[in-house]
This record gives structure tokens, sequence and C-alpha cells, in this order.
């Protein structure tokens, strides 16, 4: 059984806190990458339309064996597809490639603010999850405006918001938003996609303090925060690495040192500006 503890989502569904993600993976790529995942304890597997290895998580997912209670398993509606029947047909194609007869959690990839389309959107999702094909239902790179709005009119408040998320955009205002409305904070480029955080000379004084690598340090103090966190690696080493993260704890002086280093550094885009 994973080690993995799990959060509790706002409609009793349980999460896995660290997960397994597949952005950027090429679908041939994708099934070893998942299987190796799930060999080393990850229950959690986030992938969407847009990464286009769904076929390639899928076929690791019913290799593997497991219990299909025992696995966790998110997608996304990618933009074009926003709209009430459209966002339905995608959601079709999604679980046909996963070869799922529902997933745990189903998110909108991106608000899209100038198209105006994701409360539409989000009825269809509130409909998916009526019939019990998506055991939870969220949203992903949602900005206080966006979430706000979508709650006012909205029957079922969305379970999680993927963000992105690091030590240098810790979002603390995001997630303060996330705490009033019942929502969880699910983190995307936890690690900073490699563009120096790992190398940050803070980050690599508190990993040798510790004996951990730097990147544990960081999956470390986003656990301890309570986000959610889907790394995602290629290398079976380092898939290993990233959830061997429960053996040891941040001390607040630690989590002092992390904090400073939020000077608001966005990795992608402005969720703003895309679409």
């Amino acid at each position: 059984m994973s080690q993995v503890p799990a959060i509790t989502l706002n409609n009793g569904v349980l999460m896995p806190q660290l997960g397994f993600g597949v952005w950027q993976v090429p679908d041939g790529e994708a099934t070893a990458a998942v299987a190796s995942a799930l060999d080393a304890g990850y229950r959690s597997i986030d992938t969407a339309a847009v990464y286009a290895n769904e076929k390639g998580t899928g076929r690791a997912l019913a290799a593997s064996g497991l219990p299909r209670e025992e696995l966790f398993v998110t997608t996304k509606l990618w933009n074009s597809d926003q709209g009430h029947d459209s966002a339905l047909r995608a959601f079709d194609r999604s679980l046909a490639k996963l070869r799922l007869e529902y997933v745990d959690l189903y998110l909108i990839h991106w608000p899209q603010p100038r198209r105006d389309a994701y409360t539409d959107t989000w009825r269809a999702l509130e409909r998916i999850a009526a019939d019990g094909r998506a055991r939870a239902i969220g949203v992903s790179n949602f900005q206080p405006a966006h979430l706000r709005r979508l709650t006012a009119g909205a029957g079922v408040v969305p379970a999680v918001n993927q963000i992105e998320l690091h030590p240098q955009l810790a979002q603390a205002g995001l997630r303060s938003l996330h705490a009033e409305l019942g929502i969880a904070t699910e983190a995307w480029s936890p690690l900073g996609q490699g563009k120096g955080l790992l190398d940050n000379p803070v980050i690599g004084k508190i990993a040798a303090r510790h004996g951990r690598t730097a990147a544990q340090v960081v999956l470390r103090w986003h656990l301890q925060l309570g986000n959610v966190v889907i790394p995602k690696s290629v290398t079976p080493s380092r898939i290993r690495e990233n959830i061997d993260v429960f053996g040891f704890e941040l001390p607040e002086e630690d989590l002092a040192e992390l904090a400073a280093l939020d000077d608001g550094t966005r990795l992608g885009p402005d969720p703003d500006a895309v679409g």
C-alpha cells in the first residue's frame, strides 16, 4: 500500500497528497513512466487532454493490476473544448483514452476569461459528477475573481484548484481564498520546472542539514503547507526520490527561510491572459 497520506476534499472524497504528473511526457513514454510511479508507491496520476498522453497513461493503469479503487486519476478539459456540450464530448474522449469508467477528478484546465465560457463549462462538469463519472470536479489556474464568480452561481464548489505554486510563487492570497471556500490547493510545477529553483543556495543549505536533496526539501515544504503536489519525472530513481519525503520534517526556521524566497516569479503564463 502507498505511504502517501490523503486529504479529504469538500465532497468527502479522499485524494492522495502527493501524486505523479505526466506533463510533457510523450505518449510513448508515459506508459513506462506511470508504471514506474505506481511501482514506487504513487497512487495518484495527473494527466490532461492537451498532454496527448492519456492513452499511454491508460495503458499503464490497465497493466498495473492494481484495484481501481486504489487509484486516483485526474485529467483536464482543454481550452478549445470549453462550453457545456463540447465539454461533455471531450470528457467522453478522455475517458475512452484512459480506458476508465470514471475519473477521480476532472478539471477545467484554464479559466479563459476573455472567452467567458467557464460557467457553462462548469455546468457540464456538475452533470458529469452527478452521473458518477467523476468522483470530484475542480478547476486549474483560476484566479480569485474567477473562483468568486464561479462559486456564486454554482451548485457544486470546486474541490480543487490546481495552480502554479513553488517557493518563489507561494500564492498565499489564493491559498487563503481556497481555505475560505473549502477548495484544496494543488501545485503544478512544484519544483519550479528546473529553472534554477533547485540550485538556490538557501534550499541547498536546508537540504544539507537534513541529508536530503533540494527536490525533497521543496516537496516537504509543499506537504507541510497542506498543498497537494504532483512532481513529474521520467527517471525511475528520481520518481522514487520524489515520493521519499515522509521520513523527515522541516522545522519552523526552515519554513521561514523558504517563505523568504517568495518573490512572485511566475514561470508559466498569466491565467488572466490565456485564451
